[in-house]
């Protein structure tokens, strides 16, 4: 969800009112997939790297999210979005783990659509954390799989994603979901994210469904071969 701080500066405003719209264009994306269908949608609202951000902008994005659980969470719960977190939790503070666990617990019955809210998350730190636990657990090397480590990834409740939106005009998927993301189609968007809404949702989709997608597989015909 690229482009927050480039929206607000636009407008002459701090990068906090945009972090603030984002938080809007979230709300309305997750709707707008549950309308659709869509059963899992995946956001990446804090890299492991973000804590290089002046302190002032960490901190208010913390507090942003405080702020986000007490007012929307009733609004998601009510909509059948079930909320996981996804990331390191052990820099965060008390009570921002603490807001996670409630809007965990409060949306765990739900089944419309899964919103995972990947927060101080890296996909490099997902797959070494999936090797530790392995290690953890006593698994014997020859034994470690691509499936075996999958069952230890940090989302490995979910399905693997289709489809990889990136907002703000950059072309590159910056440490995120690096393994699950494997197959995924890439769709890159010079729309600031504060901007998304429906009508960037459905181009997305619809250059999704454009998309041949033949998983290595070399069409000749009406045959398949593995390519």
């Amino acid at each position: 969800m690229d482009g927050n701080g480039r929206w607000a500066k636009k407008r002459f405003m701090p990068r906090f009112f945009g972090h603030k719209q984002g938080v809007d264009a979230l709300v309305r994306t997750v709707l707008a997939c549950a309308d659709r269908g869509i059963e899992y949608l995946t956001v990446f609202a804090f890299s492991s790297e973000n804590w290089k951000r002046p302190t002032e902008e960490v901190s208010g994005l913390m507090g942003l999210v405080l702020v986000a659980v007490s007012k929307y969470l009733a609004k998601l719960a009510d909509r059948g979005v079930r909320i996981r977190i996804v990331g390191d939790r052990s820099q965060v503070s008390d009570k921002l783990r603490s807001a996670w666990e409630q809007a965990e617990s409060s949306t765990a019955h739900n089944t419309r659509i899964t919103l995972s809210v990947a927060f101080n998350y890296g996909g490099r730190w997902d797959i070494v954390q999936a090797c530790r636990e392995a290690i953890a657990a006593g698994v014997a090397p020859e034994r470690v799989d691509e499936a075996l480590l999958s069952g230890y990834m940090a989302m490995s409740y979910a399905p693997d994603p289709d489809l990889f939106i990136r907002t703000g005009g950059e072309v590159r998927i910056s440490n995120f979901l690096l393994w699950q993301s494997a197959y995924a189609e890439l769709v890159f968007t010079d729309c600031l994210w504060p901007e998304f809404g429906d009508a960037e949702l459905d181009a997305a989709l619809a250059e999704y469904a454009r998309r041949d997608r033949r998983f290595g597989m070399v069409k000749t015909g009406a045959a398949a071969t593995a390519g």
